[in-house]
């Protein structure tokens, strides 16, 4: 390795080449290919990484802008610079210019980490798929289902979770690296059936979920919501 280049250029470097020296064949190889992991999953319209308006009924995302690298960043030691909201994620590979409208202009080294809750109606084993450019990581619980990380053409990943009935917590963790590629589709399939975009609003909690005994103890302490505390920075509050 030359005088003066670390590990971190020469993966970034490494992507841009996929890019560039082999030309689009390569892309549009690595394309087909991830395509054939969510092709079932398109029944849906595509969407974007969200929108600013607060909706907490889905999932809430805060941005990050982050230096190069080659994997997904400490975001423990990150603040969020916004917060976008969304009921599903479905980008499938396309260029990607315009940044994020009242948040910032970054359309590259930005990350974001999204975290909502669901509910399961019907337990049993469900499958995951997660399609992303660059790296990813899904949660369920608090334990990691798909790990799908690292500086990479559009790439599918899958993971199987058993799920009981009830409440249950996501998180999807994705970073962009180099322009000017993104991908981002998380899909799923319930016992006996065929791989769909995974929108909360398929999930959503029963109406009197605070009484029921599958609330969250988070939430409730003598029969009454606690309240929660109001952040002062511009991301959305955690549901980790």
């Amino acid at each position: 390795m030359g005088a003066g280049r670390s590990y971190r250029d020469v993966g970034a470097l490494e992507h841009r080449r996929a890019y560039n020296e082999t030309g689009m064949r390569q892309f549009a190889i690595a394309v087909c290919l991830a395509a054939a992991g969510f092709a079932a999953a398109q029944n849906g319209p595509v969407t974007t990484f969200g929108v600013t308006v607060v909706d907490m009924s889905g999932l809430c995302g805060n941005v990050y802008l982050i230096n190069e690298g080659y994997a997904l960043p400490n975001f423990e030691k990150l603040k969020p610079v916004g917060a976008l909201y969304t009921t599903a994620l479905n980008i499938p590979a396309r260029a990607f210019q315009e940044g994020f409208p009242g948040i910032t202009e970054r359309f590259e080294w930005f990350a974001i980490d999204y975290t909502g809750r669901f509910w399961i109606e019907k337990p049993g084993p469900y499958r995951f798929s997660l399609t992303s450019d660059d790296g990813s990581r899904l949660y369920i619980d608090g334990e990691v289902v798909i790990n799908n990380d690292g500086l990479h053409a559009p790439l599918t990943a899958e993971g199987l979770v058993t799920l009981s009935e009830g409440l249950h917590r996501i998180r999807l963790s994705y970073f962009q690296g180099p322009r000017f590629h993104i991908a981002l589709v998380l899909a799923v399939a319930r016992p006996g059936e065929p791989l769909r975009i995974f929108n909360t609003k398929e999930f959503k909690p029963p109406p009197d979920l605070e009484t029921s005994k599958y609330a969250d103890p988070s939430e409730a302490q003598d029969g009454a919501k606690k309240p929660r505390k109001r952040k002062k920075s511009p991301g959305c509050e955690s549901s980790r």
